[in-house]
């Protein structure tokens, strides 16, 4: 490993650390009810923190701390495949690693330590609403299609400058805002599988390893498409700008 990736690696590592704390323990220590006030409280104590790391981290990682995000980023040609493959063990190491401290500070696993969960026999208005591994899954993967869309749309793409950790944070909070109380809404390999590995469990662990990274691959195949769509249709007003300019 050289110097160059070293500081990269060690600033997912306690990124993800500090989000898998914050994140999770405010899903721990608010509980994992459906309330409205449940919900907004772990949204923004999501949002903020990842607001907060990537403002601190950015400079130095780019400010991943989700095995999907960097998927996403790989995807779409902005790192190199060893570079992502080094995030996302770092990554799943401060995830574990935050929830292991979860663990430690709550005194036992009886509070969850915020492991995501699909809704069963959830009220919403006059109806019961349970969550279907397949529906679940969708959801997962729409939840980390926006997010990485807005990842590589601002922060990669540099369209937001320094404002781009703000977009992020407000992401993450109007995604938990509306899919917390169907599958606890972490779209982030490493936010669910830390918790599930402290408190042993795994159930529906497939869905959240797997979807986020499914729609980060189709938000990066879109971002890619949409620049190469946009540099094609300046090429061609380039063009036909010299064609219309007279020779001197």
């Amino acid at each position: 490993m050289s110097d160059r990736i070293a500081p990269k690696l060690l600033a997912e590592l306690v990124g993800t650390f500090a989000f898998v704390f914050i994140g999770a323990g405010a899903a721990a220590v608010v509980g994992d009810g459906a309330g409205l006030n449940s919900i907004t409280a772990v949204a923004f104590a999501h949002g903020l923190a990842i607001m907060a790391l990537a403002f601190a981290y950015g400079p130095v990682s780019g400010g991943h701390f989700n095995p999907a995000v960097t998927v996403g980023v790989l995807a779409a040609g902005a790192m190199k495949i060893g570079e992502a493959f080094a995030y996302i063990v770092s990554q799943f190491i401060g995830g574990v690693t935050g929830a292991l401290m979860l663990l430690t500070v709550l005194g036992g696993a009886a509070t969850g330590l915020g492991v995501p969960a699909l809704a069963h026999n959830l009220a919403l208005g006059a109806a019961t609403v349970t969550i279907t591994p397949e529906a679940g899954f969708m959801i997962e993967a729409l939840l980390a299609f926006f997010l990485v869309t807005v990842v590589l749309s601002t922060a990669v793409a540099g369209r937001a400058g320094n404002l781009a950790p703000l977009a992020i944070g407000m992401t993450l909070t109007f995604n938990i805002l509306m899919g917390g109380a169907l599958t606890g809404a972490p779209f982030n390999p490493a936010r669910a599988l830390g918790p599930m590995v402290a408190t042993g469990n795994f159930n529906d662990a497939w869905l959240y390893l797997t979807a986020p990274v499914v729609g980060a691959i189709v938000a990066a195949l879109l971002h890619t498409g949409l620049g190469r769509l946009g540099h094609e249709r300046t090429a061609t007003n380039d063009h036909r700008a010299a064609a219309g300019t007279p020779a001197e």
